[in-house]
């Protein structure tokens, strides 16, 4: 029987699925620009990337980046026993800021970029309150 996953729990995995998601894009973009083998191999002398595809990787490391804390709140979180409105809000937040915060990179939209990760960051906030 599997245990019941709180709902921050359930949106770390989607957020784990996300961030996966958004590593592959630019590998897969990496194999269509320079052919499987080229990617397969040390890479080291590969053809600049596009544009498209350097803004893909930077997403991707940024994803990573703010995963890694938010893995470490709602972990510690559950811990903790700690899960009520707040920190799901502070997880439903975060998560799909993240999923607007992709789509609005890729786009290359100036200004609203860093907005919309400031939201994430806030999501991240209110579960970090919850627990001090």
């Amino acid at each position: 029987m599997l245990p019941t996953m709180t709902p921050e729990l359930t949106l770390l995995l989607w957020s784990t699925i996300l961030t996966f998601v958004l590593i592959l894009i630019p590998a897969g973009m990496g194999i269509k620009e320079n052919g499987g083998p080229a990617q397969a191999g040390p890479r080291d002398d590969l053809p600049e990337s596009s544009v498209l595809r350097k803004r893909a990787t930077r997403l991707a490391v940024n994803m990573k980046e703010n995963f890694v804390l938010f893995a470490a709140l709602v972990l510690t979180a559950h811990a903790a026993g700690v899960s009520n409105d707040m920190t799901i809000l502070g997880a439903q937040v975060f998560f799909y800021a993240r999923i607007v915060h992709a789509v609005v990179y890729l786009a290359g939209w100036p200004i609203i970029r860093p907005l919309i990760w400031l939201a994430g960051v806030i999501g991240m906030g209110m579960i970090a309150a919850q627990m001090l």
